[in-house]
Protein backbone atom coordinates (compact mmCIF):
# COMPACT_ATOMS: atom_id res chain seq x y z
CA UNK A 1 0.00 0.00 0.00
CA UNK A 2 1.28 3.47 -0.81
CA UNK A 3 2.25 6.08 1.74
CA UNK A 4 -0.19 8.95 2.31
CA UNK A 5 0.34 11.92 0.01
CA UNK A 6 0.38 15.58 0.85
CA UNK A 7 -2.76 17.41 -0.12
CA UNK A 8 -2.32 18.74 -3.66
CA UNK A 9 -2.81 22.38 -2.67
CA UNK A 10 -0.04 22.13 -0.07
CA UNK A 11 2.31 20.42 -2.51
CA UNK A 12 1.69 23.10 -5.14
CA UNK A 13 2.47 25.83 -2.60
CA UNK A 14 5.71 24.05 -1.67
CA UNK A 15 6.75 23.69 -5.32
CA UNK A 16 6.09 27.38 -6.01
CA UNK A 17 8.15 28.32 -2.94
CA UNK A 18 10.96 25.99 -4.04
CA UNK A 19 11.07 27.67 -7.46
CA UNK A 20 11.28 31.12 -5.81
CA UNK A 21 14.04 29.97 -3.44
CA UNK A 22 16.12 28.76 -6.39
CA UNK A 23 15.86 32.15 -8.09
CA UNK A 24 13.00 31.24 -10.42
CA UNK A 25 9.26 31.65 -10.29
CA UNK A 26 6.11 29.63 -10.71
CA UNK A 27 2.49 30.06 -11.57
CA UNK A 28 -0.69 28.02 -11.39
CA UNK A 29 -2.07 27.49 -14.90
CA UNK A 30 -5.09 25.52 -13.69
CA UNK A 31 -6.29 25.01 -10.14
CA UNK A 32 -7.41 21.49 -9.29
CA UNK A 33 -8.93 19.91 -6.22
CA UNK A 34 -7.10 21.08 -3.06
CA UNK A 35 -7.09 17.65 -1.42
CA UNK A 36 -6.85 14.96 -4.05
CA UNK A 37 -5.92 16.64 -7.31
CA UNK A 38 -3.14 15.22 -9.44
CA UNK A 39 -0.22 17.37 -10.61
CA UNK A 40 1.39 18.14 -13.94
CA UNK A 41 4.32 20.54 -14.01
CA UNK A 42 5.71 22.37 -17.01
CA UNK A 43 9.36 23.02 -16.18
CA UNK A 44 10.89 25.93 -18.05
CA UNK A 45 14.29 27.55 -18.04
CA UNK A 46 14.62 31.22 -19.06
CA UNK A 47 11.13 31.19 -20.54
CA UNK A 48 11.70 28.10 -22.70
CA UNK A 49 9.54 25.06 -21.89
CA UNK A 50 11.91 22.15 -21.33
CA UNK A 51 10.18 19.27 -19.53
CA UNK A 52 6.77 18.03 -18.48
CA UNK A 53 6.59 16.28 -15.11
CA UNK A 54 3.65 14.10 -14.24
CA UNK A 55 3.08 12.13 -11.06
CA UNK A 56 1.88 8.64 -11.91
CA UNK A 57 1.00 5.52 -9.96
CA UNK A 58 3.89 3.06 -10.24
CA UNK A 59 3.70 -0.75 -10.26
CA UNK A 60 4.82 -0.76 -6.63
CA UNK A 61 1.65 1.09 -5.65
CA UNK A 62 3.54 4.29 -4.84
CA UNK A 63 3.42 7.51 -6.82
CA UNK A 64 6.49 8.68 -8.70
CA UNK A 65 7.41 11.53 -11.01
CA UNK A 66 7.99 10.84 -14.67
CA UNK A 67 9.44 13.42 -17.00
CA UNK A 68 9.46 13.90 -20.73
CA UNK A 69 11.06 16.50 -22.91
CA UNK A 70 8.75 18.99 -24.58
CA UNK A 71 8.96 18.87 -28.38
CA UNK A 72 7.06 22.06 -29.21
CA UNK A 73 4.36 24.33 -27.83
CA UNK A 74 1.57 22.87 -30.00
CA UNK A 75 2.14 19.30 -28.80
CA UNK A 76 2.42 20.56 -25.21
CA UNK A 77 -0.90 22.41 -25.50
CA UNK A 78 -2.59 19.32 -26.94
CA UNK A 79 -1.19 17.08 -24.20
CA UNK A 80 -2.27 19.48 -21.44
CA UNK A 81 -5.75 19.72 -23.00
CA UNK A 82 -6.13 15.93 -23.02
CA UNK A 83 -4.95 15.74 -19.41
CA UNK A 84 -7.51 18.37 -18.34
CA UNK A 85 -10.28 16.45 -20.13
CA UNK A 86 -9.30 13.18 -18.42
CA UNK A 87 -8.95 14.59 -14.91
CA UNK A 88 -11.14 17.47 -13.73
CA UNK A 89 -9.17 17.58 -10.43
CA UNK A 90 -5.84 18.17 -12.20
CA UNK A 91 -3.46 20.96 -11.17
CA UNK A 92 -1.29 22.42 -13.93
CA UNK A 93 1.63 24.51 -12.79
CA UNK A 94 4.57 26.08 -14.56
CA UNK A 95 7.93 26.52 -12.87
CA UNK A 96 10.68 28.56 -14.50
CA UNK A 97 13.86 27.56 -12.70
CA UNK A 98 17.53 28.41 -13.32
CA UNK A 99 18.66 24.79 -13.82
CA UNK A 100 15.82 22.71 -15.24
CA UNK A 101 17.89 19.51 -15.52
CA UNK A 102 18.94 19.65 -11.87
CA UNK A 103 15.38 20.39 -10.77
CA UNK A 104 14.12 17.36 -12.75
CA UNK A 105 16.84 15.13 -11.32
CA UNK A 106 15.87 16.13 -7.78
CA UNK A 107 12.17 15.53 -8.47
CA UNK A 108 12.56 12.15 -10.12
Amino acid sequence: MSDPRLAAGIEVSALLARARESGGFGTVLRRGDDERGSLMIVVAERGENRFLLQRLLQRSGDYGWESQEIADSESLAAQLGRARDRDPDLWLIELDVPSAERFIAEMT
